[in-house]
C-alpha cells in the first residue's frame, strides 16, 4: 500500500490532532533552458530561454490525492470533490479549482504552524505576512512556479543527461513514466454527443473506459518524483504569460492575468502534452476533470 507520509501529533487548543505530513522532495538551486523549441509544441512553449533559482525548493513527491483532499474538505466545511465516478483514496483529487488549491495548501501550513502563503486575493505572503513577489521569503506551502515545476520535471539536480532533457519526466518513453490517453484504460466511449460536451462538468455518465490512475504507480523521475508527466495536469501559481527572450531568476509568472497555467498532461491527453516543456492554461475557478495539483514550499535558511 502506498504511503504518501509520516504521521505526526500536533496539539492544537488542547486537542490531540493526528496529522500525516506530506512526502516532499529536495531540489537544490540550479538553473535550465525552459521551455521548448520542437515544432512538436505549440508556440506558446517559445522561446527557450535561460532561468536561474537560486534557492532550494521542496515540491510534493506524488499529486494530492482525494483521500489527502477529502480530511481537508472534512475538517474546513468544504464539499468534497468529485470523483467522476473512479474512486477516491489514492487516485489525484481532481475537479478542484486554483483557489481550492491554495486553500487546501494555506490549510496544510497552518497544521504546521508556518505562515500561509497566501492572502485571500490570491497574492503571496511572506513570513512576515506581507504581500511579496519574492518568492524565497514565502514560508508555506504554495503551488509550485511555472519554473519550479519544469525545473522539477526535468530531473532538477539530477537531471541526466545534460543535455538534452527527457522529453517527458524520468524517460524518453513516455509509457515508463505517465498514464496518458493510450494507456490510461479501454477504448473511451462518449455516451453523451461528442461536439456538445461541456468539459467543465464533463462526467463518468458521458465518458467510459478511460480514467486517472492511482498516484506513484509508474517510474519516477531523476528526483524521486511521480507522475509529473500524464495521468492529471496540475495547477501552477503563475498568471500565465508569454515567454520573452533573456534570463529570468526566480521568476514567479505575469504579474496579472485572468488565466493560470497547468502542467503536466492527463490521462486524456496525448503524448506531447505531456512533455515536461508543453503548458496550457485554465481560468482559475474552474473544475476540471482532469486537473489536479501538487505543492511546493521553499526551503527557509
Amino acid at each position: 500500500m502506498l504511503v504518501l507520509g509520516v504521521v505526526s501529533v500536533n496539539i492544537l487548543n488542547g486537542k490531540a490532532e493526528i496529522f500525516t505530513q506530506p512526502e516532499m522532495v529536495l531540489v537544490k538551486a540550479g538553473s535550465f533552458q525552459m521551455g521548448d523549441e520542437s515544432g512538436e509544441l505549440w508556440e506558446g512553449t517559445r522561446p527557450v530561454h535561460q532561468v536561474i533559482l537560486n534557492y532550494n525548493f521542496w515540491i510534493g513527491k506524488y499529486e494530492v490525492t482525494f483521500a489527502e483532499y477529502d480530511i481537508f474538505c472534512e475538517e474546513s466545511g468544504k464539499p468534497p470533490a468529485n470523483d467522476q465516478g473512479w474512486g477516491r483514496e489514492e487516485r489525484p483529487v481532481v475537479n478542484v479549482t486554483w483557489r481550492d488549491a491554495i486553500a487546501y495548501c494555506n490549510w496544510l501550513s497552518e497544521k504546521e504552524n508556518f505562515q500561509p502563503a497566501y492572502n485571500e486575493a490570491g497574492e503571496l505572503l511572506d513570513f512576515n505576512g506581507n504581500v511579496t513577489t519574492d518568492i524565497t521569503r514565502v514560508d508555506g506551502y504554495r503551488l509550485p512556479t511555472e519554473a519550479e515545476w519544469e525545473y522539477a520535471a526535468s530531473g532538477g539536480h539530477e537531471a541526466v543527461p545534460i543535455p538534452p532533457r527527457f522529453l517527458f519526466s524520468g524517460s524518453d518513453d513516455i509509457d515508463e513514466v505517465a498514464w496518458y490517453f493510450e494507456n490510461s484504460g479501454d477504448e473511451m466511449i462518449f455516451t453523451g454527443t461528442p461536439l456538445t460536451v461541456d468539459y467543465s462538468s464533463h462526467g463518468a455518465a458521458k465518458i467510459q473506459g478511460k480514467s486517472t490512475q492511482p498516484v506513484g504507480q509508474k517510474k519516477p523521475n531523476e528526483l524521486g518524483i511521480y507522475d509529473m508527466s500524464g495521468n492529471v495536469w496540475e495547477w501552477c501559481h503563475d498568471w500565465y504569460g508569454e515567454y520573452t527572450v533573456g534570463e529570468k531568476v526566480n521568476p514567479i509568472g505575469a504579474d496579472f492575468g485572468h488565466l493560470r497555467v497547468m502542467r503536466g498532461g492527463s490521462w486524456i491527453f496525448g503524448a506531447n502534452d505531456c512533455r515536461v516543456g508543453n503548458r496550457l492554461y485554465r481560468p482559475p475557478h474552474e473544475k476540471i476533470f482532469r486537473l489536479g495539483f501538487r505543492f511546493a514550499r521553499t526551503e527557509m535558511e
